[in-house]
């Protein structure tokens, strides 16, 4: 196909000018990224800012606006998450013009590239193996040229296509090239969603975000009632009703768990952030998540485990085929293909192209593992997979010598001929006899084996899924150090069955040969047997696996389509930055349950005070103020610092189950420990300003207790973290000032004797109750 031919000039500059004035350009929808505005609502009009917002209005009502101390918490969840999702955006954005794809386009029968946003109507467009087919159009020329529409179709099978055939938008190149015109572009063109979805960002659904959904709607539903009944109930017992309402206040905030979306959300974005600045772009906030979870990581061995640099190493004459014949035939092989893949890419840089005149060429598949083209007298020549071109039974030495070659790690190929005219994409013919083999080198990477292992000691499960020889593909295994590479499995052999080829998967480490439907049913079979699977991939026979693994991982460098269906693209190649990938996963998914076991159990106290205060008929044993002292020490500040440590321990399943067993019962003991010293101390006579200063003592003390319990495994900075809030406090009862403001009073001995035996033995069962709910659950085997 030479772009110089008339049907193949494509449009002048005036003509590309014209259609943009008249604005017929593909003028793609913005990705879902949510714009200022929408990011400015999102972040202040919230369920906790409503609620928070809506006692604010009754404690100014009632009168006391110095109890209105907590409406900070509005104003911080507001622009703390407004100004880190404004930043991640930024961020983002900036780093996905380096993975979106971009437009082959022909103008004045020169080819270029410019962003999919630039083609215009009636646009001519170029098309190469793994080529993401951007605007929907029309085949104009086509030269063995394939389309996988599994993505938008789902049927299995490249389609072939021919002039006057329809392409579609989303759509990705398999094998061939061609060119093609626009005919229906901008927000018509089904890529306007697929093509810029590497720039998506939103807080998807995940195990974090879906356990803390369970805790607000469960919240939303305990609070408005508890509140009522409480109310109602110090209507009775207090003297005015501004009294009732700063009490029935005081406990409503208490319940309210204001910083753990905000919490939970600057842990996932400032994740986000820390991977782009190492040139990693995940296309949500729940991929790092996603990746900590994985147990199964598939890896595509070239570009992955090796360097993808393929080069030509030597040739090995079969039969009686002379060198000189062997490397003309070969170099004509690699000159035929118009868009030529990196291994024949190699080649045509290695040997000479003779100048042969083809015929009929049958582009390079990775369905079909081999090319071909018609040379007229000089015969069919098919170049490919050696045990896919050499006839089972024949040539017995020449199988050999590939299968030790391919022990040893070598790449290798083979080169057949055949009659003229047996060049049929669909039917090998059966006369072939091989001329050479070629002989490729492809180094594994430096820092494989390092990297493979670290995860091999995290739990993960490697598997090698190869197009390649599967002894070729075993032996570059062994040297990455991947776990049972002795031998590797040929696909072909892989039964039909989803059940039997999920036994196959599992119990085997290495295959080759495998097609790039093979890799999509292996990955679903994994995931049929409760595996959280990773596939990594940079070719056009990767996408359909990385579309549905869990987590689809594509490097920078590999085709459109595979930077398009991926959920983290390594903009850089290196898969050394895997590790610090889950390692961020990790640090979010332990440091947010840290904070929502603070969260709940302030909610659990909380509510079950103000059942108490409701069952006894006595006053609230907190001012407003004097809650949001106790949250803001015990629980907002330290929670800011938990969510942003780092921490890569291993991962549990079951975040919300696990957080109930341990928020619940120490949230149950900090309730009664604090109702019991408030009512002591106000029932021997002491007014009640001091028995609520021993509530406060009694309450802070527990939940900073709480606070270490939820630090494990602690180390030095975590304890004197909790040391500076206790001083915090230690300085706001020895300062006149705050200590008059939260109306604190110094307590007598009694009143701090009380206080110090209700906090050791509330420390006490903090401590020992979640031990023996766990020893308990264990007992029951639950």
């Amino acid at each position: 196909m030479d772009p110089a031919s008339p049907d193949l000039v494509g449009l002048s500059a005036d003509d590309v000018a014209t259609r943009r004035a008249d604005g017929r350009v593909n003028d793609v929808p913005d990705a879902p990224v949510r714009t200022t505005s929408q990011i400015l609502r999102a972040n202040v009009l919230t369920p906790v800012n409503a609620i928070m917002g809506s006692l604010l209005a009754v404690i100014l009502v009632a009168g006391f606006p110095g109890d209105a101390l907590f409406a900070g918490v509005i104003v911080s969840n507001s622009v703390i998450g407004t100004f880190q999702e404004l930043r991640a955006r930024r961020t983002l954005t900036t780093l996905a013009v380096l993975s979106a794809p971009r437009a082959r386009v022909v103008r004045e029968a020169a080819t270029s590239e410019v962003p999919v946003s630039e083609v215009v109507a009636d646009e001519l467009l170029a098309l190469e193996p793994g080529d993401q087919v951007v605007v929907d159009g029309t085949v104009v020329a086509a030269s063995g040229l394939e389309v996988d529409e599994s993505l938008l179709t789902g049927e299995a099978d490249p389609v072939d296509k021919t002039v006057g055939d329809e392409v579609l938008s989303g759509s990705f190149v398999s094998a061939g090239s061609g060119h093609y015109r626009a005919t229906r572009i901008g927000a018509g063109s089904y890529a306007a969603s697929l093509a810029e979805e590497a720039r998506r960002f939103t807080l998807v659904d995940s195990e974090l975000r879906s356990g803390v959904d369970v805790i607000l709607w469960w919240l939303t539903l305990i609070i408005p009632p508890a509140a009522g009944l409480l109310l109602l109930r110090l209507l009775v017992t207090e003297d005015r009703w501004e009294e009732a309402l700063r009490g029935t206040v005081a406990a409503a905030v208490a319940m309210v768990p204001d910083g753990l979306v905000l919490l939970t959300s600057l842990s996932f974005i400032v994740g986000v952030v820390a991977l782009a600045r190492r040139r990693v772009l995940a296309r949500e906030l729940a991929s790092i998540e996603l990746l900590a979870r994985v147990d199964v990581l598939c890896l595509d061995k070239t570009g992955t485990i090796t360097t993808g640099e393929i080069a030509f190493a030597n040739l090995e004459t079969v039969g009686a085929t002379g060198g000189n014949e062997a490397a003309a035939a070969v170099g004509a092989m690699a000159g035929v293909d118009p868009s030529p893949n990196a291994t024949l890419a190699a080649l045509a840089a290695a040997l000479d192209d003779p100048g042969w005149s083809a015929g009929a060429v049958v582009p390079f598949s990775s369905a079909r593992k081999w090319a071909a083209a018609d040379f007229g007298d000089h015969g069919t020549l098919h170049l490919g997979a050696p045990d896919v071109l050499l006839p089972e039974g024949e040539w017995a030495v020449a199988r050999d010598r590939v299968a030790d070659l391919a022990a040893a790690g070598q790449r290798v190929l083979v080169l057949t001929r055949s009659a003229t005219g047996t060049c049929d994409p669909d039917v090998l013919p059966s006369a072939r006899l091989p001329m050479c083999l070629v002989l490729l080198e492809d180094t594994v990477k430096p820092d494989a084996p390092e990297i493979l292992s670290w995860f091999v000691d995290q739990g993960v499960t490697l598997k090698v899924i190869s197009g390649d020889h599967p002894e070729t593909a075993a032996a570059v295994a062994r040297r990455a150090g991947v776990p049972d590479a002795q031998t590797g499995v040929d696909a072909r052999t892989l039964p039909d069955d989803a059940e039997a080829l999920a036994d196959e998967v599992v119990g085997s480490a290495v295959f080759g040969r495998v097609t790039p439907h093979q890799k999509r049913a292996m990955v679903d079979a994994l995931q049929a047997r409760g595996h959280t699977v990773a596939m990594t991939g940079d070719g056009v026979n990767d996408v359909l696996a990385l579309k549905d693994a869990d987590m689809g991982i594509a490097m920078g460098s590999g085709s459109s389509a595979t930077r398009a269906v991926a959920q983290l693209v390594l903009l850089d190649d290196r898969f050394a930055t895997l590790p610090r990938v889950m390692a961020e996963g990790r640090r979010v998914i332990n440091n947010v349950e840290r904070v929502a076991n603070l969260f709940i159990a302030k909610a659990t106290y909380a509510v079950l005070l103000t059942a108490l205060v409701g069952l006894f008929g006595v006053p609230f044993p907190f001012l407003p103020k004097q809650l949001t002292l106790i949250g803001t020490i015990s629980v907002g500040v330290p929670g800011f610092f938990l969510a942003l440590a780092p921490d890569a321990s291993l991962v549990r399943p079951g975040f919300l189950p696990r957080v109930l067993r341990y928020a619940a019962p120490v949230g149950a003991v900090a309730a009664a420990a604090t109702f019991t010293a408030y009512e002591v101390v106000r029932r021997s006579e002491a007014p009640l300003a001091e028995a609520r200063t021993a509530a406060t003592l009694t309450l802070l003390a527990i939940s900073l207790v709480i606070l270490l319990g939820v630090s494990r495994p602690l180390r030095p900075w975590k304890v004197g973290l909790a040391a500076a809030m206790g001083g915090w406090y230690a300085l706001t009862m020895a300062w006149d000032f705050p200590r008059d403001y939260f109306e604190l009073v110094v307590p007598d001995a009694r009143a701090w004797l009380v206080a110090a035996v209700a906090t050791v033995c509330g420390g006490l069962l903090v401590a020992a109750v979640p031990r023996w709910v766990a020893q308990r659950r264990a007992g029951t085997g639950d």
